[in-house]
């Protein structure tokens, strides 16, 4: 690192030393004075670290010049740093606290008796020592005012990501201890929130008012606000926060209930990432494909039903199986209407119940049952007989 002080003859700074015996004040003063967050009575820690501050730069700045000795420890610095941050003031006042001091400190200076008498190139050579010494100290206050934002922006983080855990959990928090654990992250309880299952939850909860996020394995969930005169969240919103990842919001509910929204969205995401519920969408609503859910949420149930119900497909050939399969698909969404299950797949109305005709000596009367039917129309949503192989 530079050492501009090395460059000053030695002999300066004792000779300075005297005449500057009342600049610490000065220097106290005029920051007070310029700098709105520094206009406070000089007492408690606020004024012993200030004066302290002043006091320890001057003596060392003076210590050094004319030695080609590195700044030092820079422990009252960055301690001077972090109060900074732990009393509420900016970096921008704590710089501009550096720069009325350094200003002020070089007004002292160059109206002294010594300076007066050096030659210009030992005053070009103390100011730089001065400019150069005063950006090191103030680049470990930096650093230790960056250090305490970090370590707040860590705990706070910590206590989100506890608040959005107990949110989650199985049990229903008690009022009580979700206010308490709401009050540590920050963050004000909304009447009605919705779970947002998504990867970096932690940056999506940051684009979204009112929200609050954790990365939790495997995926993280995001904890939104709804809006009070609709009951629902802002769609264009929280689609423009997860910024195209793949995510799921779960249904609105009170806040206490938020694990049931949670467990849906969860439920929800593997089938989504996968491709099965919506793959054109990035963001899908959970409530709005209960039905794969539901057959997601019982497999072993859910293949049974489609093993029986679409047995005899897996008896014809290949691809009359495939065209009889589109076609009871067809017709079954389309409630049993030929007109609309022919213009569905292209085909003449009469082609459709010629087709029909063959489905019914398939199928026998579960066409004409209603239970039947809706085990057909569930085994067809489980997955297509053609992948399903010839037999179970």
């Amino acid at each position: 690192m530079d050492r501009p002080w090395s460059r000053v003859p030695n002999w300066v700074g004792v000779a300075l030393r005297p005449e500057l015996a009342g600049t610490i004040d000065g220097i106290i003063s005029a920051v007070r004075a310029e700098v709105p967050e520094y206009a406070r009575p000089l007492t408690g820690r606020f004024g012993a670290r200030i004066t302290e501050g002043v006091s320890v730069a001057m003596g060392q700045f003076l210590d050094l010049l004319g030695r080609d000795d590195p700044l030092g420890d820079a422990t009252v610095y960055r301690a001077l740093g972090q109060l900074e941050h732990r009393e509420g003031r900016t970096l921008a006042a704590l710089q501009s606290a550096y720069q009325v001091g350094t200003r002020t400190l070089w007004q002292r200076l160059a109206a002294s008796t010594t300076a007066r008498q050096l030659p210009p190139e030992v005053i070009f050579n103390l100011a730089e020592a001065l400019f150069g010494y005063v950006e090191q100290i103030s680049a470990a206050s930096v650093a230790g005012w960056a250090d305490e934002e970090a370590s707040r922006a860590g705990s706070l983080q910590a206590r989100r990501h506890a608040l959005v855990e107990l949110l989650a959990q199985p049990t229903p928090p008690v009022a009580a201890e979700l206010e308490r654990a709401a009050a540590a992250a920050g963050w004000t309880v909304p009447a009605r929130v919705a779970a947002l299952v998504v990867e970096d939850a932690v940056a999506v909860a940051a684009r979204l008012p009112g929200a609050v996020g954790a990365d939790l394995d495997p995926v993280g969930l995001v904890v939104v606000a709804a809006r009070g005169e609709s009951d629902d969240v802002r769609w264009d919103r929280v689609r423009g926060a997860t910024g195209g990842r793949c995510a799921v919001l779960g249904p609105v509910v009170e806040p206490a209930q938020a694990n049931s929204s949670v467990r849906l969205a969860q439920a929800a995401w593997p089938l989504h990432a996968a491709g099965r519920l919506d793959g054109d969408a990035p963001l899908v609503r959970a409530d709005e494909h209960l039905l794969p859910l539901l057959l997601a949420a019982a497999p072993e149930v859910a293949e049974a039903l489609t093993d029986r119900a679409l047995a005899p497909l897996r008896a014809l050939p290949p691809g009359a199986a495939a065209r009889a399969e589109e076609t009871l698909r067809a017709w079954l969404d389309a409630h049993g209407d030929v007109t609309a299950t022919a213009t569905a797949l292209h085909v003449h109305p009469q082609t459709v119940r010629y087709r029909l005709a063959s489905l019914r000596e398939t199928f026998g009367g579960a066409l004409d049952d209603p239970a039947a039917r809706l085990e057909l129309a569930v085994a067809l949503r489980a997955g297509p007989a053609a992948e399903r192989g010839p037999s179970a």
